[in-house]
């Protein structure tokens, strides 16, 4: 089943995520595609290079090398495991 934008419910398309993006930064969505793209872009260079990569209100993304291969793992930081009801530390309200 899908929803009226065409996604399946509890999914967000990169289109919607990018036309949210736009309205809360407050310019047109191609800037905000534009953002979006270079920040994975930036983000697939950093794995490819075998880097790890923190974004404080987000969690840890990381490549964990074992022998002959390679696992992508995300730890979630302790604000996203309090949004969605997991044990953590995190205080502050959302």
């Amino acid at each position: 089943m899908y929803d009226q934008f065409g996604s399946q419910p509890g999914k967000m398309s990169k289109k919607e995520f990018i036309q949210a993006l736009a309205v809360r930064m407050q310019t047109d969505q191609a800037t905000a595609e534009r953002w979006v793209e270079a920040y994975t872009d930036t983000l697939f260079e950093a794995f490819k290079a075998g880097q790890s990569i923190t974004i404080d209100s987000l969690g840890s993304f990381y490549l964990d090398r074992r022998r002959e291969s390679t696992a992508f793992k995300f730890n979630p930081s302790q604000k996203l495991r309090a949004l969605l009801g997991w044990a953590s530390t995190y205080k502050k309200g959302f």
